[in-house]
């Protein structure tokens, strides 16, 4: 059994987080990326910049504060789909629930922060890197729950199109609509894809 203090101090680690990157996206927004300091934003937290780099190891990472909650969210969808369910439908239901309905309802916040990213190549070059990371670590859990090879070239391809495809969504007139075409595109390949091992 847990110390009930272990509970409250993990609890003020995370509140101290979630104040540092509040307060970090509220001045990238306010004046942008390259003319905040890391200094301004310990002040606007009431942190040290010692504490805030104990969370952020880096600036960019302050706008990228659920980098590995996004990953765990994004492999749980494939570990923990129900029974029967395929791995592309698990794909899709977690892009239509996490990361598209992020970006609905005309969500001015959401709009800035995705301007934010896209006219700072820091961030940009951040962003990308992340992808990438995920993109590897789903490519392992899609090889381990389908019985392929960890290197197998279908699994890092359906990791790409699955993360891509919700990206590309973003700049259409009805993103849920282009998601779910998508996805039955993958679904469709992924399919005939694992039908054709099977055989051989």
């Amino acid at each position: 059994m847990s110390h009930p203090t272990m509970g409250r101090r993990e609890r003020k680690k995370a509140a101290t987080r979630q104040a540092i990157a509040d307060a970090a996206l509220h001045l990238f927004l306010e004046r942008g990326y390259d003319e905040v300091g890391i200094r301004e934003i310990a002040d606007a937290a009431d942190v040290s910049t010692t504490t805030l780099f104990k969370h952020f190891p880096v600036k960019e990472a302050l706008v990228f504060d659920e980098d590995s909650g996004q990953e765990a969210r994004l492999l749980a969808a494939v570990r923990e789909r129900p029974e029967g369910q395929s791995i592309p439908a698990a794909l899709r239901e977690h892009a239509l629930t996490t990361r598209v309905a992020a970006g609905e309802g005309g969500d001015a916040r959401f709009a800035a922060f995705a301007d934010l990213v896209a006219r700072t190549p820091a961030l940009r070059d951040y962003a990308q890197n992340m992808w990438l990371r995920h993109a590897a670590a789903l490519a392992r859990v899609i090889a381990e729950e389908s019985g392929l090879a960890t290197d197998d070239p279908v699994c890092g391809a359906l990791a790409h199109f699955a993360l891509e495809a919700p990206r590309a969504a973003y700049t259409h007139e009805n993103p849920r609509e282009a998601i779910v075409r998508a996805f039955d595109l993958l679904e469709h390949g992924w399919s005939r894809q694992l039908s054709g091992t099977r055989r051989r």
